[in-house]
């Protein structure tokens, strides 16, 4: 298992670097960079934008470029959507701010040597260090998706194995048709829902629509603060689970249907051997692998990815909204530093569902199968 380890974890290494690779290309082709974004946002925005660049910047806004200049400022410009007309030395700030002023091969090693190094540097836009946001935006995401991965497999584990026992009797045929209402109705309306019914938005106002926790936390008692956040994390919650829950439901029992009619079933009820003692002792060992495997993509899918229509609907300032924005306002360095660390997460979260594997099922020997 060492062996097998070890090799894992020395895989993590080219492929992180080809996601990178990938993702780095697939953004520097994409319009619409960091400097156009300053451009966008100095004139619509006027003088505010230039605060964003230090000293100097709106005088350069206002400076006629000298006639010496002009083919210089031509050439520099057109590379820009609506930099026509503004200083090519207010430009050339930019891009060196932005680091432009290098070669893409370059900007792109220099960035993996600082991430190898957990330097994620700082936004461009927020004037924090994006070390910084992620912590102060992992909290919502975390609690989302703590609470939705626990539900979810709480819920879907013993309905899948109940469905799969009780497979064709009414139980099944009525349980099959929530699923298929949850699994039709994505999460985010069902979300709307919520809020329309039960966050004072047309009948009941018994949960609250914004936020993690109310203003008044900080003067609640440890009892009061942790029901006021219980509190506000039922709506979001209620809505990722019931979009969750149903595919891993039908998992559970179709895994347990294919194990349940295997001939050692079949043998270790003829031995007499109590039902409880048949399921829970032989087929859930074997029907549970399929669904411990999914257990990591389906944490950080939800964790980061699953959860932005929600945080945006509930006003929850998570990972999800943070990568989002700063898509939109190619904020690279947030944008590459998340993509970064959280792709590492995902892959170390692999290898750990391939160890999970050997304690449900001791008897797996990845080694052996490698070999």
């Amino acid at each position: 298992m060492l062996a097998y380890l070890v090799r894992r974890l020395i895989l993590i290494v080219p492929t992180l670097f080809g996601v990178m690779v990938l993702n780095f290309l697939i953004v520097q082709a994409a319009p619409g960079g960091p400097v156009e974004q300053v451009i966008a946002r100095l004139q619509g925005l006027g003088g505010s934008a230039t605060e964003r660049i230090g000293g100097g910047g709106e005088e350069n806004l206002h400076t006629q470029s000298r006639p010496g200049e002009q083919a210089l400022g031509a050439a520099v410009t057109s590379r820009y959507k609506g930099a026509q007309g503004l200083d090519p030395e207010f430009i050339k700030e930019l891009e060196v701010q932005f680091g432009f002023d290098k070669p893409m091969h370059e900007r792109f090693f220099l960035m993996m040597k600082n991430y190898l190094m957990f330097d994620f540097g700082k936004s461009y836009f927020r004037d924090q260090k994006v070390v910084d946001l992620v912590l102060q935006k992992m909290p919502v995401s975390i609690s989302l998706g703590l609470w939705t991965t626990f539900l979810v497999y709480a819920i879907s584990i013993p309905l899948g194995i109940k469905k799969a026992v009780k497979d064709g009797t009414p139980f099944d045929v009525w349980t099959s048709g929530a699923i298929i209402v949850g699994y039709a109705i994505p999460s985010f309306l069902f979300a709307v829902l919520l809020v329309v019914v039960f966050a004072g938005g047309r009948y009941l106002d018994w949960f609250p629509l914004r936020g993690l926790v109310s203003d008044h936390w900080n003067d609640l008692n440890w009892p009061q603060r942790i029901l006021d956040y219980l509190w506000h994390m039922v709506l979001p919650v209620t809505a990722l689970v019931i979009g969750g829950f149903a595919s891993l439901t039908m998992l559970t029992k179709n895994s347990f249907l294919d194990e349940i009619n295997k001939l050692y079933v079949t043998a270790a009820r003829a031995k007499g051997l109590a039902e409880p003692r048949v399921l829970y002792g032989h087929v859930f060992r074997n029907a549970m692998l399929i669904v411990i495997a999914g257990f990591p993509s389906a944490f950080i899918s939800i964790l980061f990815t699953g959860s932005l229509l929600i945080e945006v609907i509930f006003s929850l300032d998570g990972l999800g909204l943070l990568g989002f924005e700063s898509a939109i306002s190619r904020d690279y360095p947030v944008m590459f530093g998340t993509l970064y660390f959280f792709t590492l997460l995902g892959l170390v979260m692999n290898i750990l569902g391939d160890l999970t594997y050997t304690l449900v099922d001791p008897r797996i020997d990845f080694e052996k199968r490698d070999g």
